[in-house]
């Protein structure tokens, strides 16, 4: 749990024009309520998501990352959301070999008609990533950063000490 209460998640929401986003569209005219946690990036389709974006999205300082697109069989564009599942599943294994909880990122499929299933993902993963606490990369990395630049001047000093 962060040691901050008012800490909130940061997700970056990557949502197909045709149903995700139409359906996202839906809840807000239906005036359903769900966590503002989320921005939402509108992609024309979810095979367009590649796995850099989420990598960046988690560099960038977002705790969670989802992904949105049409149901198996539905795709605007064939085989899209194929695409997509076959990246996912890939992307999995390099976040566990991150150290990047699953739960942080996560696919969903929405028609455009469900609205009121977008509103419960939203909220779900909200409330997910608040047990999970701050992913917290762009800290770790600047961390990480003056950890170098410290072992940096000790192979200097150490490197003069042999010269001299």
């Amino acid at each position: 749990m962060p040691e901050n209460k008012n800490w909130e998640p940061k997700i970056i929401a990557f949502f197909c024009n045709w149903c995700t986003y139409t359906a996202a569209d839906l809840a807000g005219v239906s005036r359903l309520k769900y966590a503002a946690n989320v921005r939402v990036i509108r992609i024309m389709c979810s095979g367009r998501v590649d796995p850099q974006f989420i990598l960046q999205s988690f560099a960038a300082g977002a705790d969670g990352v989802l992904i949105g697109g049409c149901h198996p069989g539905d795709c605007h564009y064939s085989e899209g959301n194929y695409k997509m599942l076959r990246r996912f599943r890939l992307l999995e294994r390099i976040l566990n070999v991150m150290g990047i909880e699953k739960e942080r990122c996560r696919l969903e499929w929405i028609s455009a008609s469900e609205g009121e299933k977008v509103k419960t993902v939203i909220n779900d993963m909200v409330e997910q990533i608040k047990k999970l606490g701050p992913l917290g990369i762009p800290d770790n990395l600047a961390k990480l950063d003056e950890e170098i630049k410290v072992i940096n001047e000790i192979l200097k000093r150490e490197e003069v000490m042999e010269n001299a």
